[in-house]
């Protein structure tokens, strides 16, 4: 490999995808999911990488991102991942430019592995051939029939070993529904994710009820602004029942708040909000240093080859909304065999490439 080519056109586009039905957790209700799409050439090949995130976020990749990433090297993902982070400053570096970054940072490194001739995971060297996905939607707005039906498949169909349903809209129906989720996965074990919806004290009585029911992972029982919170609900849990909180994380700092504080018993993060592959392999290491495992939030196809890489990966999360967007608008979208997502060393970068003519009756930017 010669001298290393210069970054050189930065280009983004956003796509809005309707839902395939209602859907709602705890906290919120969702009729559409946009995806915001980064790519970047250099040396004859271009680089892609996205983020589930607002529409405005492609006119920050355009603009002020691009121009702080072009001419540098594209064998340097980290030297742009600060550039882009400086370019950011006076806007605050959290939300939308944080997903904005994510995006970018993704497409980046993705441009390095091509100009090597990799997939992503080689180039990153892996920890495993397999990750381990769970099955996630259960969404509150489903019937008792279709969150019986989706949680099964996952199951049955993709052999998944975890599945998670959310709750918290009306916490007196919660305990049916665990109660109908653990009918259709029998012996599997059971998430569910409240999105913040619940008190301490709230918390706290549902986990008792849920003990009962087998429930072996709780997500963010209470918001994960509330770190004292989070950390006492870890404390007074039933045994056998893991806390879970980080999907919000925008910052190193955000992720080193929680694990120092000790309110995780498993740490979640997401590489389309944490800032892409550099952001991720980042907190990834300091998991690894507060011996606490890792899980990937959504987006499974720009998870798949950090998490491959990441050595404390506990797995990855197969999101109803995103795995279903990903298999709509890209070629080389993964599938899960045996309840598990694999890196195709064949194919350079992430190993996805853009179908545009079925994507363009989305795009919204």
């Amino acid at each position: 490999m010669g001298a290393a080519p210069a970054i050189g056109a930065v280009r983004a586009s956003a796509f809005t995808v309707p839902t395939d039905g209602p859907e709602a957790d705890g906290t919120f209700a969702w009729d559409s999911t946009t995806l915001v799409l980064a790519e970047v050439e250099a040396g004859g090949e271009t680089g892609l990488g996205f983020s589930y995130t607002g529409a405005a976020a492609a006119g920050l990749v355009a603009g002020p991102l691009a121009a702080s990433v072009r001419g540098l090297s594209a064998f340097d993902p980290p030297r742009a991942f600060a550039a882009m982070r400086h370019a950011v400053r006076n806007l605050g570096r959290a939300g939308l430019c944080a997903t904005a970054i994510s995006a970018l940072d993704l497409a980046l490194w993705e441009l390095k592995a091509k100009l090597h001739g990799l997939a992503l995971a080689t180039l990153l060297g892996q920890a495993r051939d397999a990750v381990p996905i769970y099955g996630s939607g259960g969404f509150t707005s489903y019937s008792d029939a279709q969150l019986e039906a989706q949680l099964r498949c996952w199951v049955e169909r993709d052999g998944c070993r975890w599945v998670k349903m959310k709750i918290g809209t009306d916490p007196s129906a919660d305990p049916h529904r665990v109660a109908v989720a653990r009918r259709a996965i029998g012996e599997r074990e059971l998430f569910v994710d409240a999105n913040g919806a619940f008190s301490v004290k709230g918390a706290l009585r549902f986990a008792d009820i849920a003990a009962h029911q087998g429930v072996a992972w709780f997500e963010e029982p209470v918001t994960s602004d509330d770190v004292d919170g989070l950390r006492l609900v870890r404390e007074r849990a039933p045994a056998g029942m893991d806390i879970a909180a980080g999907e919000y994380g925008y910052t190193l700092d955000d992720a080193r708040r929680l694990l120092a504080a000790g309110a995780v018993d498993c740490l979640q993060a997401d590489a389309t909000r944490i800032g892409g592959l550099t952001g991720f392999l980042r907190v990834a290491a300091l998991c690894e240093a507060h011996h606490i495992d890792l899980s990937g939030h959504c987006a499974p196809a720009m998870h798949l080859h950090a998490a491959a890489a990441a050595p404390n990966l506990r797995h990855l999360e197969w999101f109803h909304d995103h795995a279903r967007i990903e298999h709509l608008l890209f070629d080389g979208a993964p599938h899960p065999r045996d309840g598990a997502v694999r890196p195709d060393p064949s194919r350079p970068g992430h190993g996805l490439s853009l179908r545009a003519a079925d994507a363009e009756p989305f795009r919204v930017h």
